[in-house]
């Protein structure tokens, strides 16, 4: 098999590849491609404050990555795009997921300045 890769030219390379099961015809290829914008919107929050992050929807975005990857592995084909996409969203929302964790144990004695709190809503 390495002796029939290193006999074709660049171009049938690139045909083969372009009409394989990973392809760009297929949505193994478009799949993790469009999945690199969670990556990008995550990237993109880390320049926001931390109160803003929501721990919730941050704790479910690392269980469905880490799904994912796991999916990723276990097909056939194995998808290694994907596979990345999801390693780096893991990534990027466990240091989200660790940035609003430290602003939390830093606010939570002064929990009642925050909007909304029976501290502000009390009335006096």
């Amino acid at each position: 098999m390495a002796s029939k890769t290193k006999a074709m030219t660049l171009g049938q390379r690139f045909a083969a590849y372009v009409n394989s099961p990973m392809g760009p015809k297929t949505t193994h290829f478009w799949g993790p491609v469009a999945n690199w914008g969670f990556v990008l919107a995550g990237l993109a929050d880390t320049k926001k404050g931390p109160q803003f992050i929501s721990p919730n929807m941050t704790g479910v975005m690392c269980v469905y990555s880490c799904l994912c990857m796991r999916f990723a592995w276990m097909i056939r084909p194995r998808n290694h795009l994907l596979l990345v996409c999801h390693l780096a969203n893991e990534t990027v929302q466990l240091y989200q997921l660790s940035r609003w964790y430290g602003w939390y144990r830093q606010t939570a004695p002064g929990v009642s300045s925050a909007p909304g709190s029976a501290a502000q809503t009390a009335p006096a």
